[in-house]
């Protein structure tokens, strides 16, 4: 498949290096359009939670697929690589710059890598898995797919029953199907952000901090008011159960704070380490630096691709 006259600018990593905020100053410089690739902005009513872009920076600089779909509701890569390509030709014609940005990993890899359209899900084979346990359920992906189980992690049981709901379904590994799915055809420039791991611990330490401050324990209530229920697809976003238990009076605000962090930080080492696996991605680090500072070296970076 020929590529198009493209190029796409692609700003990926873990969360909490400052992609929205570089992302914002690099569209403001290249005449650019966002299409977020985070997965849980993708979701009405997860605003704080999810720190999505301010109201001022949506106003200035087109956003697409925030809030794109109810809270309850669902959305999964497949969906997002089909409004990817259904966005990108259009901001193309515009004559501005598409930047996809994000930190969702099966999202950004389905537009970067390819996605296969796999079986539906197959909720008679997910409750027969319900009471196992995820590391159970991780020993027997291992069986019958070893390079899924590399790649997914022990505890992401979401991964986990899909790997084994697609080889109980087509009797192949999904690691298989996955190798012979096709990127997009744009010509991708990738770009990377990472932290020293000390200042990257202090980001999220500063962010969950800044959540707290503007509202997340009182959005988490809103929510759960409005019918978020522990099943749906945006409860298993970092910072709602955390939330929930404290309202329940099961931890206090401090060590809901702690939790948020941890589950931040091991999001951010298991995205970096699926980021990590691309070859094609140019790293840049933060540390120290200002947004005005890495958004030149980027604007310079992707100018010198065009040449």
């Amino acid at each position: 498949m020929g590529k198009t006259t493209g190029p796409v600018l692609v700003l990926l990593g873990p969360t909490a290096t400052g992609k929205t905020a570089v992302a914002v100053e690099v569209a403001r410089r290249l005449d650019g359009e966002i299409v977020s690739a985070d997965s849980r902005t993708f979701f009405d009513g997860l605003d704080v939670v999810t720190a999505k872009p301010t109201e001022l920076e949506r106003a200035e600089i087109p956003h697409h697929l925030i809030d794109r779909v109810p809270f309850d509701g669902v959305y999964d890569a497949m969906a997002f690589r089909r409004d990817v390509e259904r966005l990108l030709p259009g901001i193309l014609e515009r004559g501005r710059v598409p930047l996809i940005v994000g930190g969702g990993t099966l999202y950004v890899g389905a537009v970067l890598r390819g996605i296969f359209d796999g079986p539906s899900k197959d909720a008679a084979f997910r409750r027969s898995l319900a009471d196992r346990a995820t590391e159970t359920l991780h020993d027997e992906l291992r069986a019958v797919d070893p390079a899924a189980a590399v790649a997914i992690h022990r505890n992401d049981r979401l991964r986990i029953v899909r790997a084994l709901e697609v080889h109980a379904s087509t009797g192949r590994p999904i690691s298989e199907l996955q190798s012979e799915a096709e990127p997009l055809p744009y010509d991708f420039v990738v770009f990377g952000l990472r932290r020293e791991r000390k200042d990257h611990r202090r980001a999220i330490g500063e962010r969950v901090d800044t959540m707290v401050a503007t509202g997340l324990i009182e959005e988490v209530d809103r929510l759960i008011e409005r019918g978020l229920a522990p099943e749906a697809q945006a409860y298993r976003t970092i910072g709602i159960p955390e939330v929930v238990d404290h309202l329940a009076g099961r931890t206090t605000e401090e060590r809901m704070k702690e939790e948020i962090v941890r589950q931040t930080w091991a999001l951010a080492r298991r995205q970096l380490a699926w980021f990590r696996r691309d070859r094609n991605v140019a790293w840049i680090d933060v540390t120290g630096r200002s947004i005005d500072d890495l958004a030149a070296e980027i604007v310079g970076r992707w100018r010198e691709h065009r040449r």
